[in-house]
């Protein structure tokens, strides 16, 4: 696994169906890799869609070209009816759960409220995703960690569910937590949970829902778990784009609107924000000599960032008739319709074939673009003298 005081944690973040952008670059790094059986990322964290992406290919960390494989399977095999029930039936459930909680202080009568019942990504899940594998993984020194965040709705704190090496303890920030547990299919649902959207899950006595909800720091994470370089691969094209220019609307904004800016500041805005601090700090970093390094325990955190060179909402435009007619009725309640949020919101819950491809095609050829950076930057430890 090379110096462990090198190791590279890999960061995948959320966003829907946005996260098989990363499956795409995963599949360029097995291609540029010399050794694409030997997994590169000894610390592996995800939060929302990207803890799928994360679980899966930890727990198969002995194997990783076959880890990639599984997850390109696992994607392009999706449409909606494996991660929710998209009948009108099942929607209009939804609504009349929402009624009836109205008249329970809010609380719903079993599991907890949402608009879309992802029973059938639990019963997928379950049948890919490998838990039980995860100790003899860090036994054999093909992971030294896997992390999966989630939000808890008593305590209003992001924790960090970890399974690591012994030697990796608990933490705690503010509003920040990390916890060492077996993982297990109950962690990995709730940081799936979108807020509203799925339904939050209960551990132990707390209910949990998205672990990119207030995840002010989803970097730190693979830091507290030893990682020394940060590879990240983002689901926005943000970073590669100029500021866009104010369009001047005709009426008050959208539920539809609303709702995607929540999910753009939950799982897009706070990576890019992190990721700015970082690099501020390493600013001030290169400012102190080696010797105030040492005494403000402070060091140089490298950083590769894979990003979307294309933009997911012009992709989702094309796309938005794939999805099942409950959905599309279902988006044009919220007003999500044209400019007004329809691609937006859709390019989050397009759990369709047609759009995953391209944008698994997407990451791979914004990979490749980097194929020398990127193996520069995963090759570094075997360098080292």
């Amino acid at each position: 696994m090379g110096d462990p005081s090198m190791s590279v944690g890999l960061i995948l973040s959320g966003g829907g169906a946005r996260a098989s952008y990363q499956v795409g670059v995963l599949r360029a790094i097995v291609d540029i890799l010399p050794d694409p059986s030997h997994n590169p990322f000894p610390v592996i964290c995800g939060a929302s869609a990207g803890a799928i992406n994360a679980s899966l290919l930890a727990c198969e960390s002995d194997r990783f070209s076959e880890g990639v494989t599984l997850l390109d399977r696992l994607w392009t095999g999706l449409d909606s009816n494996d991660v929710h029930r998209v009948g009108i039936g099942a929607i209009l459930s939804s609504v009349v759960s929402l009624l009836k909680s109205m008249g329970n202080y809010g609380h719903a009568d079993s599991q907890s409220w949402s608009l879309l019942d992802n029973s059938p990504l639990r019963d997928l899940l379950g049948r890919v995703v490998r838990f039980h594998r995860l100790d003899e993984r860090i036994s054999a020194s093909d992971l030294a960690a896997l992390s999966v965040s989630t939000l808890g709705y008593s305590s209003g704190d992001n924790i960090t569910f970890f399974q690591a090496r012994k030697d990796i303890r608990s933490w705690r920030r503010h509003r920040r937590v990390g916890v060492p547990v077996k993982l297990s299919l109950d962690h990995l649902m709730a940081s799936t949970a979108i807020p509203g959207i799925y339904p939050a899950l209960q551990i132990h006595r707390e209910y949990f829902g998205d672990g990119a909800v207030r995840h002010n720091a989803p970097l730190s994470p693979a830091l507290h778990l030893g990682a020394t370089r940060l590879f990240v691969i983002g689901v926005s094209h943000n970073l590669r784009d100029a500021p866009s220019p104010r369009v001047r609307e005709s009426g008050s904004p959208s539920l539809a609107q609303m709702l995607t800016q929540l999910l753009n500041a939950s799982f897009i805005d706070a990576i890019e924000e992190d990721m700015e601090s970082l690099m501020r700090l390493n600013q001030v970093v290169d400012m102190l000599s080696a010797e105030e390094q040492a005494s403000l325990n402070l060091h140089k955190v490298d950083v590769m960032h894979i990003s979307p060179s294309r933009a997911f909402d012009e992709i989702a435009e094309k796309h938005i008739s794939c999805l099942p007619r409950s959905i599309r009725f279902l988006f044009r309640l919220l007003g999500a319709t044209g400019a007004r949020g329809g691609a937006s919101l859709a390019s989050f819950l397009l759990f369709e074939a047609p759009f995953i491809k391209e944008l698994i095609e997407c990451g791979y050829d914004d990979a490749m673009e980097q194929r020398e950076e990127i193996l520069a930057f995963l090759t570094a430890d075997s360098l080292e003298p």
